[in-house]
């Protein structure tokens, strides 16, 4: 049975299950090699998955946006979680390597551009990328957007988000002595990073929590517990990222460099009530962007998985595909 009844509708709105036609262990340097697949049409339309976090790992289901028909679908586990390997590690593990690494697949499978489809962290790093090689991308595809702005951290473990959720809020408090939770993302770092396994796979387990329970705008704010070797490359990488501030050159360095990728056809599908990501985000970027596609998606939250939000980005790249045909 589904935990909500319309979980099972988001699925309708995707192209059938695909299996990879190409997988293999990338080696991008510095002791990093990052699973790469090629899935749809080996001579079709070119589209890179960025998936979220950072940490998340690409899953199955990324390969349902696409007509297999008519995209060449290209996932990638970024440094450190997924299949990639070093597992969970932070070392020479940074916003520009990620860029790097997209670079290296882009010339390895021989592709001259592509549509850079991302949500979440995969729509900051879309962006990033987009801005540092604007004659490689066609398309811009982002769902969820967040700018890695101090902002937007400031209201996800500043206490913002947990005054719509005080109990899940609550419980990702509760581990951390109240003389710490001024930076609940310092706090976590300190034992995210303490060298006790047992310690990290716990405090892993409360930021993945925190986060998962926000993401569904069906959710009643508990959350299963994730597996620990997930759990704990998931937390430790974004905290990493995190307390970094996305290693950019400055804060709202993704709104100032707008001009750069202005001419890039974007489409960005927002949830209206995204409490991780929230909507504001989405509208500056839009406002900035003129060759750009907002779409505020009712009833939606943060999750891929929001049956709307599946819809409208199904109904996005079928457009595209119908565009590129024409």
């Amino acid at each position: 049975m589904d935990k909500y009844p319309d979980q099972k509708r988001a699925v309708q709105y995707l192209h059938p299950p695909v299996d990879p036609f190409d997988q293999r262990m990338l080696d991008v340097g510095q002791g990093h090699r990052i699973y790469v697949e090629q899935c749809g049409n080996p001579r079709g339309i070119p589209v890179v998955v960025l998936h979220g976090g950072p940490g998340g790992g690409c899953s199955p289901a990324m390969r349902r946006y696409f007509d297999p028909a008519v995209y060449r679908v290209i996932l990638f586990d970024q440094r450190g979680c997924g299949r990639s390997r070093p597992h969970a590690s932070v070392t020479d593990n940074t916003t520009w390597h990620l860029v790097a690494d997209i670079e290296r697949i882009r010339k390895v499978l021989e592709i001259d551009s592509w549509i850079a489809f991302g949500g979440s962290w995969g729509a900051t790093l879309a962006l990033i990328y987009a801005q540092t090689h604007p004659d490689r991308v066609t398309h811009l595809v982002l769902r969820g957007v967040f700018l890695m702005t101090r902002a937007e951290l400031d209201w996800f473990y500043g206490g913002g988000a947990g005054r719509f959720w005080p109990e899940p809020w609550s419980r990702f408090a509760a581990l951390i002595p109240e003389n710490e939770r001024g930076d609940m993302i310092a706090a976590y770092h300190k034992r995210l990073f303490s060298g006790e396994m047992a310690q990290e796979i716990r405090y892993a387990r409360a930021w993945s929590a925190w986060e998962n329970a926000l993401a569904s705008i069906h959710s009643n704010g508990t959350t299963g517990e994730s597996p620990g070797d997930y759990a704990r490359a998931f937390a430790r990488l974004e905290n990493h990222y995190f307390i970094n501030d996305g290693f950019l050159e400055f804060d709202g360095q993704i709104l100032a460099n707008m001009g750069r990728i202005s001419h890039i056809p974007g489409h960005i599908v927002q949830g209206r009530y995204d409490m991780i990501c929230p909507p504001s985000s989405a509208w500056k970027l839009s406002e900035l962007w003129p060759s750009c596609e907002l779409r505020m998606i009712r009833n939606a939250g943060h999750a891929l998985s929001e049956p709307g939000i599946s819809a409208e980005l199904v109904r996005i790249m079928d457009g595209i595909a119908e565009e590129v045909a024409t």
